[in-house]
């Protein structure tokens, strides 16, 4: 994340949403009374979308399971799981 001043924000206001938006960039613009963070509106909903399954019980929990399954090759192939091809 990258620190800038209101004042550079400002100024450089479209560069900073083009890089946000096309590449991901992420600022967090200070001014005396706080600081706030532009992001793109992509990663924004792709924050939330995470903080809501995390919020899921026992996610985590399952997600450590899976990772470890895949990490041992216990698994199964795509027609196994769907019944069809791709």
């Amino acid at each position: 994340m990258t620190a800038i001043t209101a004042t550079d924000a400002r100024r450089d206001f479209f560069s900073l949403v083009k890089r946000a938006t096309k590449g991901h960039h992420i600022y967090r613009i200070r001014h005396r009374s706080g600081a706030a963070v532009l992001l793109s509106e992509e990663d924004y909903e792709s924050l939330l979308e995470t903080l809501e399954l995390l919020a899921i019980p026992g996610f985590r929990a399952s997600m450590k399971r899976s990772v470890a399954q895949m990490k041992r090759g216990d698994t199964l192939p795509f027609e196994a799981v769907l019944g069809a091809k791709e």
